[in-house]
């Protein structure tokens, strides 16, 4: 099955030596039925002309980011809006320090700004640029803005040199396109719910008991699960994050609610209790504001256990029920004993006391804890990278 029929794809080409290969990328694609637009960089002007994309892709090759042919179509808005995917290929590190860092000097810099689109980058430079300290930094930054990076690789380069830094081949490039639309396809007919944050169980009016949890890990892996093609709902306790549009968000406070709001939303395929949820409530909670006492005693109940209900539960139970631990000390015994207590399928736990990686923090690392015994570790990196891969994995295991 061709997945690349009547795809739309911007192709944005820097300036580098390898932008011939640009070219070759044109022809592919249209070999496959790709419609394509091309924004061409002052300095990518340089090494292939208007001309020759032009004639390959059968379509304009945009270029100033102020024209006045075009100033009503407002174009980096536009273009961005227009495409399925954006490609950048060749991406020189000075294309990739403008993205890390947020700078939109062109056309090409702002529609990557102002995409809400896929963007796929093919880095191509000398091997001692890539390994610089400043570059490493630039493409962990656009890993967690979810920038796709493809390659690069080891070879030969132009400069005469030889290490990594060499732009991948085009056939490469086409099938890592072609990888993600063909996942888009499949997923998209899937449905995933994420639980994330703390909840509140009120004692009076004004107070509560709560946790630390910031709900950025369930943030992200909502996002990765919708990016990758997932019908997607995020059952969210309170925090100050924000969630884009194509997400279903639903917002709650205490326990009781996100249980409500977790059988409303299933049946589904996939449900992933990353929420930090009270274990107790109070078991009478005061209708009037409790002033304030040499002593206080509160008398709490078990809350509802959300994961154990709908693990256990064969009508409502989902093909994949992934639960979390956040675990302060005996992480692999405690982690395990989640596992099979809650008859889930997979368990992911974190050791919380680690500040690096604890509430509030943007990085994460985990274990993951499957049933048949198997454990695997997601090293020290971005949440947002952590959750790609929790959900490469679990399309893997969907299909």
């Amino acid at each position: 099955m061709n997945y690349l029929s009547s795809k739309k794809i911007l192709l944005i080409i820097c300036g580098g030596i390898a932008a011939y290969k640009s070219l070759e990328i044109i022809r592919l694609l249209k070999k496959r039925g790709v419609i394509i637009k091309t924004i061409l960089t002052k300095r990518g002007a340089e090494f292939v002309t208007p001309l020759s994309i032009t004639s390959l892709s059968q379509s304009k090759v945009y270029q100033d980011l102020f024209s006045v042919e075009n100033e009503a179509e407002m174009d980096h808005i536009s273009l961005s809006r227009w495409a399925d995917l954006i490609l950048i290929a060749p991406a020189t590190a000075n294309t990739i320090s403008k993205l890390a860092n947020g700078n939109a000097d062109d056309l090409a810099s702002t529609v990557a700004l102002a995409s809400n689109k896929k963007i796929f980058v093919a880095p191509a430079m000398n091997v001692r640029m890539w390994d610089h300290q400043s570059t490493r930094e630039n493409i962990s930054k656009l890993k967690t803005y979810s920038y796709k990076l493809i390659g690069p690789e080891i070879g030969d380069m132009a400069c005469g040199e030889y290490g990594e830094g060499k732009m991948l081949e085009p056939k490469n490039i086409l099938d890592e396109i072609e990888k993600y639309f063909k996942n888009l396809r499949k997923n998209n007919k899937l449905k995933a719910i994420v639980t994330a944050g703390p909840t509140n169980e009120h004692i009076d009016p004004v107070r509560f008991i709560t946790n630390k949890s910031s709900g950025k890990q369930g943030y992200e892996i909502a996002k990765s699960l919708s990016k990758k093609g997932f019908d997607t709902t995020l059952i969210s306790g309170p925090t100050k994050l924000e969630i884009n549009d194509e997400i279903n968000l639903i917002n709650v406070e205490t326990t009781e609610e996100m249980f409500k709001a977790t059988l409303n939303s299933l049946p589904t395929d996939v449900a992933i209790f990353s929420a930090a949820v009270g274990d107790y409530k109070v078991k009478k909670k005061s209708e009037r504001k409790i002033k304030k006492q040499n002593k206080l005693n509160l008398e709490l109940e078990k809350n509802v256990d959300i994961l154990n209900y709908v693990s256990n539960h064969n009508s409502l139970r989902p093909r994949l029920v992934v639960g979390f631990a956040a675990e302060t000390d005996n992480l692999e015994n405690n982690a395990i004993n989640k596992l099979n207590e809650k008859n889930c399928d997979w368990i992911v736990a974190n050791d919380v006391s680690n500040k690096k990686i604890g509430f509030n923090s943007d990085f994460n690392e985990v274990s993951i804890f499957y049933k048949d015994n198997k454990i695997e570790k997601l090293k020290y990196k971005p949440k947002s990278e952590i959750s790609d891969e929790l959900v490469d994995k679990i399309i893997n295991h969907l299909n």
